[in-house]
């Protein structure tokens, strides 16, 4: 169950992870950053392996409903919203969302990254929250009438993927817009040229 305090621990704890690492941050700096007493955290969590999935959980829930509110705001044309994950992943780079944590890059690959067993709990919901963007890109070529949807979600969420990783790894946060093209380019080869009013 919910609490103020569990809420709290799972926030400063994904900020901790997020930020510093999973396995280099420790407890006792959770504790002292959150205020919250080692008692209290046993309460909620039995080890700090169901901290870190909490917070994944936190920041999947997070993130998901961030993207897909920037893309739907792109308006009901699929190629649009499609396009509009760019532009908000180019804001995510800059700074300008998710402003209280930065960026650090994608929170599931490094997750992945430090927990490598693919059958570790933390790399096993890194790969279901990729997935999960993969079946909402799915969704929308469907409606764009893609004759084969998931392999363009697959193409589009590659690209997507390349964009963090060069944002991140080389500090370029253009890399967004480059990406933006990619997929406009292989939009077009895929459905058609985009006839529509004010396309990229």
């Amino acid at each position: 169950m919910a609490t103020p305090r569990r809420d709290e621990l799972v926030e400063t704890a994904l900020k901790l992870f997020y930020t510093g690492g999973f396995n280099a941050t420790g407890i006792d700096k959770i504790l002292g950053e959150s205020g919250v007493a080692k008692m209290t955290l046993y309460n909620h969590f039995r080890s700090k392996d169901e901290l870190i999935l909490a917070a994944l959980r936190r920041r999947d829930e997070k993130f998901r409903n961030w993207l897909m509110g920037e893309m739907k705001k792109a308006g009901p044309a699929p190629r649009a919203q499609i396009l509009a994950m760019f532009d908000a992943l180019e804001d995510w780079f800059e700074g300008n969302a998710f402003k209280e944590f930065g960026f650090y890059g994608c929170a599931f690959i490094n997750a992945a990254s430090e927990f490598g067993d693919q059958k570790h709990p933390a790399h096993r919901m890194a790969a279901e929250h990729k997935q999960s963007v993969v079946d909402h890109l799915e969704r929308i070529c469907r409606k764009a009438g893609a004759t084969s949807p998931l392999e363009l979600a697959e193409q589009l969420a590659l690209i997507k993927e390349g964009a963090i990783a060069t944002a991140h790894v080389r500090g370029m946060p253009g890399a967004a817009q480059t990406a933006k093209l990619v997929a406009a380019a292989l939009m077009d080869a895929t459905l058609g040229p985009d006839t529509s009013a004010g396309h990229l």
